[in-house]
């Protein structure tokens, strides 16, 4: 069965590259907003016995529930099997308690998804590089998690921007796992920064683990808000003699002025990040190299449909 393509608001760019790419029928939903800010929306295409896929994020609280709400409605219109791509999980920040009291949003908001009513062909969600893996455990009941890693895409933005030769670092001791991995299937040295911290909120760093003098470096980390981190390791490889520093991420959250800042810094040659995000969808530059996740996440949703 063919499935149909929905989607948020926010995501209308990747579902377009998603029907484009596995060349599956686009449903149409009509939006408008009353006065008071009340959002009006109708799946005005019929979905009756369908697979229907819905594209949409966890970027804020409205485009949560924006989704949740096409998503119960698809299901009360009678969709077949119901499945959710959230190429960006936005909660990833409050993944686990650490106060007494703390609400744990990853998991609230897992919990929400996982109440949507079930297509008589059961739902599932497909999730990109998630910051921390165990939050696809926070989806319960009927609902199927998938974790989708974004490593195809990585190491061949790696090699291009590193060439030959190159050393693959992260920004943290933290990510050193994952790095190391890359660095292995890619057949280059692996580096990680030391940090120590200086109180609750200020870390310095204290060394670099690796040999990088005359080498060119590709920093990888599995997303980039600020880019505070970023720049901090940056500036240690780069003291350490590095002689060229690229940047990959899988998700370029980059709120405000974040990648202008990062390219005033003179640290970087590019960047390069993929669409799941939508911000990172909306500054795509020379700088800012932005690779689409929709062949990747196509190849998934076939397997699995």
């Amino acid at each position: 069965m063919t499935p149909i393509v929905l989607s948020t608001r926010s995501y209308a760019y990747l579902a377009e590259r998603v029907v484009a790419h596995a060349e599956w029928p686009q449903g149409e939903v009509v939006r408008k907003s009353f006065p008071d800010g009340e959002r009006y929306q109708c799946i005005a295409t019929e979905i009756a016995d369908r697979d229907v896929i819905i594209v949409g994020g966890t970027i804020d609280d409205s485009d949560t529930l924006e989704l949740y709400d096409l998503a119960t409605t698809a299901v009360r219109a009678g969709a077949y099997r119901l499945t959710l791509v959230i190429p960006y999980f936005g909660y990833s920040t409050m993944e686990r308690a650490v106060k007494p009291g703390e609400v744990v949003t990853a998991k609230s908001r897992a919990r929400l998804l996982s109440s949507i009513p079930e297509a008589s062909r059961g739902n599932q969600v497909f999730l990109l590089d998630l910051h921390v893996a165990t939050i696809a455990h926070y989806f319960e009941g009927a609902i199927r998690p998938v974790h989708v890693y974004g490593k195809p895409i990585v190491m061949e933005a790696a090699r291009r921007l590193g060439g030959d030769g190159f050393v693959l670092a992260c920004t943290d001791a933290g990510r050193a796992k994952w790095v190391e991995s890359l660095a292995n299937d890619l057949g280059v040295a692996a580096a990680f920064v030391y940090k120590r911290r200086l109180d609750g909120a200020t870390t310095e760093v204290s060394g670099v683990s690796a040999q990088v003098a005359g080498k060119r470096v590709v920093i990888y980390d599995d997303m980039i808000r600020t880019g505070g981190s970023l720049i901090n390791a940056a500036r240690a490889y780069k003291d350490a003699g590095a002689s060229a520093i690229d940047a990959i991420a899988t998700h370029g959250v980059l709120p405000g002025d974040s990648i202008e800042k990062i390219r005033a810094t003179g640290l970087f040659g590019r960047v390069v990040v993929t669409d799941s995000h939508p911000r990172a969808h909306a500054q795509a530059s020379d700088f800012l190299q932005v690779e689409s996740v929709a062949p990747l996440l196509v190849e998934h949703l076939r397997d699995n449909h």
